[in-house]
């Protein structure tokens, strides 16, 4: 076998560093800003109190209290927001859409639930410091590919590699829904509808027998099978199976199926979920919804159906939360998360709503609230900076720290900005 040289450029080495936090978090009082703390009111101003990595207290700055020695940060007015969730990504396995040595999330096979598709995230990709430099703080890569995909962890947008990034795992199981969808004018109808019957029972029968496994392990010992001890968080009720489906009867049918097992199940995609909405409220089931800027799926369906979507389904009483999705160019676009959130806002969504869509709420789905996706005393001191409401497309995030450290927002962008910015001027004709 001949050895390979692998050259790392002295740019390259400068971008990890920049972007890597301090070594040490330290006591910090961030004072004069506008505290969004999404779980309770929005102090203006405020103040926030951290010792390390942790919040130690939020409010009114009538409450501030006198610095003791610690540092002080003014953030002058600016906005203090919770880094954002971004569930469902394709983000950190995937650079360029076009060019296949650059994606890395499918795994052969259909049922392979021992996949863990933090090993595969990238952590020198250019599209994460993008997303990062939006208020990104955290996302949750999918393994793709099959029925059953695997499980997925959630991973922090900095880290010299995917050990230091991954902050909780694993977060869920993933279970892509088969199509429901048969032609009735076709030929084999019958012959549709009896694959798509097997399809749906292979899956139980998947399902049933590592209820079978675990069962069997609570007694005698015997050999361990790595893709049967996969299954045990969600057989245990510890994690949640997150079920990808979009259309009315995928929905309806994957409620059922999980329902009536007893499984947690979590509805990704969900482009008509709003069409079933009471039952997915009545079973207390919430969406990463995926479809904001989708259009109508049918002809008859208002033009708008997809922005109204969210707030549709948070009146019926489900808990929503956003995503940029698993579509070709969803990992390129994960940065506009924000703006999906906006957009359901401008249509009936209350703004509260939608920024626990891309914080609070994603955080209680994936099972990181206590300490993610808001800002209060004894969660971790992950927040952001920004000259206006995220939900604002012209706002800017100005400052970024995930677990009480400093973090560089510099990212291509920002470089091909300086670097066009500063190109010669061509000389003046005479």
């Amino acid at each position: 076998m001949t050895k390979t040289k692998h050259f790392i450029s002295v740019f390259t080495i400068a971008t990890l560093f920049a972007a890597w936090p301090s070594a040490t978090a330290d006591s910090i009082l961030f004072t004069n800003a506008i505290v969004h703390t999404v779980s309770g009111p929005t102090h203006s101003p405020g103040f926030v109190l951290i010792d390390g990595d942790t919040i130690k207290a939020v409010g009114p700055a009538g409450e501030q209290p006198k610095s003791d020695g610690q540092k002080v940060v003014n953030l002058k007015g600016q906005h203090l927001f919770p880094g954002l969730i971004a569930p469902t990504t394709a983000l950190g396995l995937m650079e360029i859409a076009a060019v296949r040595a650059t994606i890395d999330t499918s795994e052969v096979g259909a049922y392979t639930p021992e996949i863990k598709s933090w090993l595969a995230v990238n952590p020198d990709s250019e599209l994460i410091p993008v997303a990062r430099a939006n208020g990104i703080t955290h996302f949750l890569p999918v393994p793709q590919g099959g029925t059953v995909t695997g499980q997925s962890g959630l991973m922090a947008t900095v880290g010299w590699g995917y050990e230091n990034m991954l902050a909780h795992s694993p977060v869920a199981l993933h279970l892509f829904w088969p199509s429901m969808n048969i032609n009735p004018a076709a030929d084999d109808a019958k012959k549709q509808a009896k694959n798509r019957d097997k399809r749906l029972k292979k899956i139980d029968d998947f399902f049933e027998e590592a209820r079978a496994y675990a069962k069997a392990k609570s007694g005698d010992a015997h050999k361990t099978i790595p893709s049967w001890e996969a299954m045990l968080p969600l057989l245990s009720g510890e994690n949640p199976v997150i079920i990808h489906a979009n259309s009315q009867k995928q929905i309806e049918s994957a409620l059922d199926w999980a329902t009536k097992r007893g499984w947690r199940p979590v509805i990704a995609g969900g482009r008509d979920a709003w069409r079933v909405a009471a039952r997915l409220a009545k079973h207390n089931v919430p969406v990463i919804f995926e479809h904001t800027f989708t259009l109508p799926p049918r002809d008859f369906d208002r033009y708008d159906i997809q922005y109204r979507a969210a707030g549709i389904l948070h009146k019926a009483g489900v808990k929503v939360a956003f995503s940029e999705g698993l579509a070709r160019f969803a990992a390129s676009n994960a940065r506009n998360l924000p703006y999906s959130a906006a957009q359901s806002a401008a249509h009936g969504l209350s703004r509260a709503e939608a920024l626990k869509g891309i914080t609070l709420n994603t955080a209680q789905i994936l099972g990181v609230a206590k300490r993610l996706g808001s800002i209060e005393s004894g969660k971790e001191a992950t927040f952001f900076a920004a000259n206006g409401n995220i939900l604002d497309i012209r706002t800017q995030v100005k400052q970024m720290w995930i677990a009480g450290k400093k973090v560089s927002l510099a990212n291509r962008h920002t470089r091909l900005y300086k670097k066009y910015r500063n190109r010669p001027k061509p000389a003046e004709s005479k």
